[in-house]
């Protein structure tokens, strides 16, 4: 519920106008529960036949307008506070039946049926209430300048300061949207930074190992193969073979440590296999779910080695595309292409589903496909990447990565 949902007391996000919105709504408070005292303390003074119907509406639209206060807070429709504003109207009006007095009270309507209601239905709803409001008074205390100028003032300086009020609420709730769109940005490049630098590491370690002990440890074999070959006694020859078998057994071992330091999905050691087995793998997971969905991969050009970080980025792309794909497409099949280009690499995936409205990309809800294509952007641009996307509704969607690439 948002402050402009709520009829009163709504919950509102924590912002540096926040003191503003609590003021104005204790202001409120105050002014709608004083000047029905004060009505009720004239009639008591001036006393009269009407003093118990007065006192009873007066106490019966302070109570209604106090449950409306302490259940602001709660889920409530946009009905269930259309009808309480309406209930309090009717108390208002049998009080301007009974006592011009009640004409104070106006004021404060004005200001919740801005509050309330729809700019196109409260304003002229303002304007109804001052017609009666000015109507109960020149009816029992005849026509009078005052009468008029005064509702006709206050109407005018509560629309302009409800007006200003909703226009302040819709900013503040753009700009608490904004800020956290930005730290969520800011973790998401925090993580994907993480995650690059953890790769670059381990593909670093693994570089080494390779290029270290896995070298030596197959040099040592080769020697050891030779010299088992020129040597005549056979006590040495076997304690040559041993040494021979002990260097490749540790060979295989380095080499699967070497596979462990790279995402499991590239054990293949290239990205195209990588992202062959992807597809193959949510072919299969589509038709266990009992979706139509099928994927295709295609290689465009010459692959060439990229780094550790690109690969393993590129890999995580094709996995939250293919995840919305299937999710939300509701496509017959789908196109995953890895294209090298040089001085760049693209990844693009193109189906013919439902497509989606481009509008829905500044969604914040977590189930909608916007929010994975957001991901998907945050990574690329991690990495100095483009995303470009095209869809229209029923015309399928087409989603092109591209990011610059160093050859390994």
């Amino acid at each position: 519920m948002t402050v402009l949902d709520a009829p009163l007391v709504g919950r509102v996000q924590p912002s540096a106008l926040r003191p503003v919105f609590v003021s104005l709504r204790v202001g409120l408070h105050v002014l709608v529960v004083g000047l029905t005292l004060f009505v009720l303390a004239r009639a008591v003074l001036s006393g009269g036949e009407q003093l118990v119907a007065i006192s009873i509406l007066s106490i019966a639209f302070i109570g209604a307008y106090l449950v409306g206060v302490v259940t602001a807070h709660q889920v409530v429709t946009p009905w269930m506070r259309a009808a309480w504003l309406v209930m309090l109207l009717g108390l208002w009006l049998g009080l301007s039946a009974l006592t011009p007095d009640a004409a104070f009270l106006a004021f404060p309507l004005f200001f919740l049926e801005l509050h309330v209601l729809p700019a196109r239905w409260a304003v002229p709803l303002v304007g109804v209430t001052f017609v009666l409001s000015v109507w109960s008074s020149t009816s029992q205390l005849g026509f009078e300048v005052g009468s008029v100028l005064g509702p006709l003032i206050s109407a005018g300086v509560a629309v302009i300061i409800g007006l200003g009020y909703r226009a302040m609420a819709v900013e503040t709730r753009e700009r608490q949207s904004l800020i956290l769109d930005l730290l969520a940005t800011r973790e998401e490049l925090a993580a994907a930074s993480r995650e690059a630098g953890t790769l670059a590491e381990r593909e670093r370690i693994a570089r080494e190992i390779h290029d270290t002990v896995a070298q030596g440890l197959s040099s040592i074999q080769m020697l050891l193969h030779a010299a088992e070959r020129d040597v005549a006694d056979t006590g040495t020859r076997d304690k040559l073979r041993l040494a021979r078998e002990t260097a490749a057994e540790n060979l295989q071992e380095t080499r699967r440590f070497i596979r462990e330091l790279t995402p499991p999905a590239l054990d293949e050691q290239t990205l195209p296999g990588a992202l062959r087995r992807l597809a193959d793998a949510t072919n299969e997971q589509a038709r266990q779910a009992g979706t139509r969905t099928r994927i295709a991969f295609s290689l465009s050009g010459d692959p060439v080695p990229l780094p550790m970080s690109i690969e393993a980025t590129l890999l995580r792309l094709a996995q939250g595309s293919l995840s919305n794909v299937v999710k939300h497409a509701d496509a017959a099949r789908a196109e995953l292409t890895l294209s090298y280009l040089g001085d760049e690499v693209a990844l693009d995936v193109v189906d013919d589903g439902i497509g989606f409205d481009p509008s829905i990309l500044g969604s914040a809800d977590e189930s909608a496909p916007s929010f994975g294509l957001r991901a998907i952007r945050r990574r690329a641009e991690s990495l100095g990447g483009t995303v470009d996307v095209e869809s229209t509704p029923g015309g399928g969607t087409a989603l092109s990565v591209r990011i610059p690439v160093v050859r390994a």
